[in-house]
Parts: structure tokens; sequence; C-alpha cells
């Protein structure tokens, strides 16, 4: 037993995360920069930070160890990932994606893809291969359900945080039900919990109706769709905002970061 405690510890240790025993524990940005700087991380993860400021979207979160969190259209996993590592020890991530196509495209078997050319970024790690890290092992668990209906039975009511990265705009081209998600979410999460949804910004006026065609959304019909739901606005995060960005196309002209909201509710309780 004290093998397998101490091989535990140095997994975490690799993780960048520090012991912690309470999940009351007020979020830590120190913790959160050590857990960004962890040597085990993909270099593709660590490109994809200058753009995402990982350290201080967890501060936001207020995401801690213990808690049980469901990340929404998860995807690779970059998100989860560092969710999974800020809720060790006694936490779990569920990373969601919707089912797939019935009829996909053919997709290589894991590990077969031809080498990136000389030059070339490396891809971003899949969910497979982060299940991979020891350090994840019970504490990652990928989940595939409809975006209308996300959370698994063992999570119902026992989720402390739930987030959505920059793919609240894709439920509108896709004809997800929004006001479902948002539904699911509020009855998922404890009285307290938190839902925190980020975006690329659109601009004024747009609504949702250019979710397809520049991947924006007006952040004002995020707020009044997920407060419908039950949900008070209690945050907004101004790390990624560039109020430069003109809004009027998805890759801004001249090259500049896009503007983007981080939004956080609470499930009142």
């Amino acid at each position: 037993m004290r093998h397998v405690a101490a091989l535990a510890m140095v997994a975490m240790a690799a993780m960048g995360i520090a012991a912690c025993t309470t999940q009351s524990r007020a979020p830590d940005p120190a913790r959160y920069a050590s857990i960004v700087a962890a040597p085990d991380r993909a270099a593709a993860d660590r490109v994809n930070d200058v753009r995402r400021k990982p350290a201080d979207l967890l501060a936001f979160t207020g995401v801690r160890p213990g808690m049980v969190v469901e990340d929404l259209s998860a995807a690779r996993g970059y998100t989860s990932e560092l969710l999974a590592r800020a809720v060790v020890p006694g936490g779990k991530v569920y990373a969601q994606n919707a089912p797939r196509n019935p009829a996909p495209a053919p997709v290589q078997p894991e590990g077969t893809a031809a080498p990136a050319a000389a030059g070339t970024p490396a891809p971003m790690p899949t969910l497979a291969v982060r299940l991979r890290n020891p350090g994840l092992a019970g504490v990652l668990e990928p989940v595939t359900r409809p975006f209308e209906d996300p959370v698994p039975p063992q999570a119902q009511g026992r989720l402390d945080l739930v987030t959505l990265m920059f793919n609240y705009h894709d439920f509108g081209h896709l004809g997800v039900d929004r006001a479902q998600v948002n539904q699911a979410v509020f009855r998922a999460l404890k009285p307290g919990g938190a839902y925190v949804i980020a975006d690329h910004a659109g601009r004024a006026g747009t609504g949702i109706s250019e979710s397809g065609t520049l991947h924006r959304v007006e952040e004002a019909l995020v707020v009044r769709e997920v407060e419908a739901a039950g949900f008070r606005l209690a945050g907004r995060g101004d790390f990624l905002r560039n109020p430069a960005d003109p809004r009027d196309r998805n890759t801004p002209e001249p090259p500049m970061p896009k503007d983007e909201f981080v939004l956080r509710f609470v499930k009142p309780g």
C-alpha cells in the first residue's frame, strides 16, 4: 500500500499537483500556475495555452480538489485534462462529447497516422491519449451523450462545476436545443454549483445567427438563455477580451486575437 501511495504522489508531482485534503480551500493561483507548468503536459497544449490563458481560466472557474466536474463538448480534452489535474485528489471530471455521426469518414486507428511534415505543429492529443497518463486514471472519464442530455446518471445532482468552452455558438448551426442543454446542466449541478461558458464574441444584435459562418455568438443572447434556465450571472472574465476586434470575420483582419467572453453562472441555493 505504501508503494502504491508513493507512486500516486510521484504522478501527482509530475502533473504539477500539490497535495490538498479539503475541497473548501480557496482557489490558489499559484497552484493553477503549477498545473499549467507541469512538465508532462503535451507540447501542443502549451502552444494552445498562449491563446487560452489556462491559469486565468482555472482561477475564474474556482475549480478545486475534490470537485466533481463535467466539461461539455470536450473534443480532444484540452480543458478536461486541466480540470482533471485541478480536482486531484478526490475529484472527478467527465469529458462529454456527442455521439458521432453514424456514417463518419474513415478514421485511422490510434497511433497509425502518418508523421507530420517537418515544421508542422504536432496535433493536440486525443482524449484516448490523455487517459494514458497514470495521474489521470480514475479521474478523467470520457462520456458519450447527446448535448440535450449530457450528464451521466452517476453525476446527476453531484456536479460542482460544468464548463463549456467555445462551443455554445456551435449549438446554433448544429440545431441543438440550447434550452434543454441549459436545463439539464441546471438539474445536474448542486445548489451553488457553477456553469462557466467561454465563446467567441459576436456583434450586438446578431444573436446566434453567425454561428456557422463567423463562429461567434452574441454575449447578451448567452446570458438571456442561461438565466432563463434558472441560473444567476455571477461573474464575467475579461482575460480573453480584445476590444480592437471588429467581430465581423471568423479570423480578424488585421491579424489579432479574437474578442472572447467568459461567463460564470451559479445555480441558486
